[in-house]
């Protein structure tokens, strides 16, 4: 076992108190490690040190876990109360899972976000399971007159054998919370977990499967109003004026009106991203007669102006410009071509790069390139607001939670303590609800109209709204010796308007010379996270190339990259800093080897490999596939993940599969392009998703046994599988795929 303090310097990490009726609540932090030095400790914001969350027993021995994080699918609900129940030492049919309001006072970090759920909640989550369990033991210990070290616990009870004493937990509940929080206790070994490491069932999906109200599309109140907005047509345009006679008139409708979503001179911070600051409204009675009522609506629009704002960054201010005009996506893959050298910036270098390519044998280059992604997700854009004079009510999906209610506090110029968010599931999230503009617009609204309300964005809305995956190039190049070793390594890369460059992950500590340069180009189409930002196109890029490479050089692909990881273990490169651990790169590697049976050559079956790391995590995958009719048909794919210590391993294999289909169909379609400022998709009968036929005939994850802390796994998986894909088709169509998303007329037939 391992000891672990309870405190951090003066503040308590973890409180406790008796409930009224008999038993024990234990408020915890969620998120900050157990394992934290002073120093660490002190560059903490205060905030972390408010009671985070809580665990209640009750006298009947019922335990009730609270659950602060936004659920999205990723089945943190169901996962980080596991990691409690395990410490605490109870049967986990005795748990009760709720979800916690958004409550700034009594918890802090409450988002989702970065894959991070359970690796940044691992060890406090941890300690409050074992906290409350050795208080009980405490007061068993006091209460039978015995030494605390003669007391075991079992699925929610105590026992004395020597005396033959027990009592379940509820009976001593009361008499634990009176006493001090131990300053020290023992965490399980890895060994003894009981519920870790089992599949439990999501503690929500009877209610999801019978259609219970869980998600913020379902929120109803008596005298409800329903909202909706109308944006400008283009991106490089902003309202001019409103034509609502016809639209007025129509039955059900009560106003029609504009709104300012941030004030003129507001310093946004990161996630207060907006793409048409002034949005038309209407309001009516049901989503039928506003729907009608938005067709009726005649906009006239005017360009907007150049513009450079500072913005927040958690602290570190930045200036972001926003170009005035109409783009387009013929334009924008113009722009990254012709980026000039003065723009470019170094992030890496190691070695002498530029004589390694002058003393090569062989030169191999690649360009690649994503273009904008629109995230479409399932449930469309809704919230419900009640706002008064006094408070403001609100309920929906959304996933950083916290930083909104302060957006929210300064646009009403409303006390947080007067705001209230409560949270419903998410149906569908992959970083589009962090940016939660449509809450304010919500509450906006509610607040003109002084009724209740429910804004609901039709896809088209959110389509068409910006917040997109930013449009990628980067450009490869490496130098082989006569020997076929390779020497040098070059990428060069950037985005519109963000770069993706990971400079310190793989390649980058395999190759003597290695330079990493980046460039951005700005645009006025909104940008955010997408499911693994950045990643999700260096992956593909990266991995695509490196097979190139290994073509060159004569080498079997994964014997190719096991060579480069193995440099990287046993001749690091001094002075130098790499984001991964090549062991355990090498180690998920080699599994995919092994479950795929790589070396096996099946007729008719054309095989990709890639692996990446991200988010803490290492994935690698095979995809099997067959080619036919210009279509691929994939048979299987092999999953080999590091992602420690796995809690819920059906829930852990549930979002790999996710991942993996997510990234096949985004792969093959997913693509959003710009005719003078307008999106040329508006919704799913020309924004092509993935069919369920298409979907691999089969999945097979695996997982490396570990007893490293737990690491993030919803993002991961997802990168790699672009690349797995480009190198399958590669193997069976002869041509690269080096441009997404791959299967455009020109990529099937040209």
């Amino acid at each position: 076992m391992s000891t672990v303090k309870t405190k951090i310097g003066r503040r308590s990490f973890i409180k406790s108190s008796a409930l009224a009726g008999g038993g024990m609540m234990l408020g915890f932090s969620w998120l900050a490690s157990c394992k934290m030095s002073p120093e660490e400790v002190n560059e903490l914001p205060k905030e972390w040190f408010k009671i985070n969350g809580y665990l209640k027993i009750a006298d009947n021995g019922q335990v009730t876990i609270l659950s602060p994080n936004p659920e999205g699918g990723q089945n943190v609900k169901t996962s980080m109360p596991m990691i409690v129940a395990d410490e605490l030492g109870v049967d986990w049919k005795d748990v009760i899972v709720e979800q916690a309001p958004l409550n700034t006072d009594a918890f802090t970090f409450q988002y989702l976000g970065g894959s991070q759920s359970i690796r940044r909640g691992w060890e406090g989550l941890r300690m409050a399971g074992a906290s409350a369990r050795a208080m009980l033991i405490a007061a068993a210990a006091e209460t039978w007159q015995v030494s605390q070290e003669d007391i075991t616990t079992e699925g929610g009870f105590l026992y004395h054998k020597k005396s033959g004493a027990s009592t379940g937990y509820g009976e001593l509940a009361s008499a634990a919370a009176k006493l001090e929080v131990p300053e020290e206790v023992q965490l399980k070994d890895i060994g003894d977990f009981k519920i870790i490491g089992t599949s439990q069932k999501n503690v929500d999906g009877q209610k999801i499967v019978t259609g219970k109200p869980l998600f913020g599309i379902d929120t109803h109140r008596e005298g409800m109003l329903i909202a909706m907005i109308v944006h400008p047509p283009a991106f490089g345009l902003k309202l001019k004026s409103i034509d609502d006679t016809e639209a007025r008139n129509m039955p059900g409708i009560k106003d029609i009106f504009t709104i300012n979503v941030f004030n003129d001179g507001y310093e946004k911070a990161f996630f207060d991203t907006r793409t048409f600051n002034e949005v038309a409204v209407i309001v009516g009675d049901s989503t039928w007669e506003v729907m009608n009522a938005k067709k009726a609506l005649k906009l006239e629009c005017e360009p907007i102006e150049s513009s450079t704002d500072s913005r927040d960054r958690f602290g570190r201010k930045w200036q972001e410009h926003t170009p005035a005009g109409l783009e387009n996506t013929s334009v924008h893959y113009a722009q990254m071509d012709a980026i000039p050298s003065k723009r470019v910036e170094v992030r890496r270098r190691d070695g002498d790069p530029d004589t390694a390519f002058k003393r090569a044998a062989k030169i191999i280059e690649a360009t690649y390139t994503a273009p904008f992604l629109a995230h479409n997700c399932m449930e469309p854009m809704n919230f419900f607001a009640d706002v008064t004079a006094e408070k403001a009510e609100l309920i929906g999906p959304l996933q950083k939670p916290e930083l909104t209610e302060q957006t929210l506090s300064a646009r009403l110029g409303m006390p947080l303590e007067n705001i209230d968010i409560q949270m419903t599931r998410l149906g569908g999230g992959y970083g589009r609800r962090s940016y939660a503009h449509w809450l304010v617009e919500a509450a906006l609204i509610s607040q003109k109209m002084n009724a209740p309300i429910k804004l609901v964005y039709s896809r088209e809305d959110d389509m068409t709204d910006g917040i997109y995956r930013p449009a990628y190039q980067a450009k490869f190049r490496a130098g082989l010796d006569a020997d076929n070793k390779l020497i040098v390594f070059h990428v060069n890369t950037g985005g519109i308007p963000q770069s993706p460059l990971h400079q310190d992950r793989f390649p980058a500590g395999a190759v003597d010379n290695y330079l990493a340069e980046d460039w951005t180009i700005d645009t006025n189409l909104t940008v955010g996270s997408f499911r693994a930002p950045s990643s999700n196109f260096m992956a593909c890029a990266e991995q695509s190339f490196l097979d190139e490479v290994a073509e060159a050089a004569g080498k079997d692909p994964i014997d190719f990259r096991l060579e480069l990881l193995d440099r990287a273990i046993t001749n690091p490169l001094e002075g130098k800093t790499n984001d991964y651990d090549p062991l355990r790169y090498a180690g998920v590697l080699k599994l995919v080897k092994e479950k795929s049976n790589w070396g096996n050559i099946d007729s008719g079956l054309s095989k990709g490999v890639a692996a990446y790391f991200c988010h803490n995590s290492y994935a690698a995958q095979v995809l099997e596939m067959r080619w036919e009719n210009n279509q691929p048909i994939i048979e299987k794919v092999t999953c080999a993940v590091d992602c420690g210590i796995v809690v819920n391993p059906d829930a852990a294999i549930n979002l790999a599969e996710g991942g993996i289909v997510d990234g096949i169909g985004t792969a093959l379609y997913g693509e959003l392009t710009f005719v003078d400022g307008v999106p040329q998709k508006n919704n799913f009968d020309t924004y092509r998703m993935i069919r369920m036929g298409e979907a691999p005939k089969e999945i097979d994850v695996h997982f490396i046994k570990s007893d490293v802390s737990p690491t993030g796994l919803g993002e991961p998986t997802y990168p790699p599988i672009f690349a797995a894909l480009a190198n399958a088709l590669y193997q069976a169509t002869g041509r690269r795929h080096n441009h997404q998303p791959f299967l455009t007329k020109e990529n099937v037939i040209g």
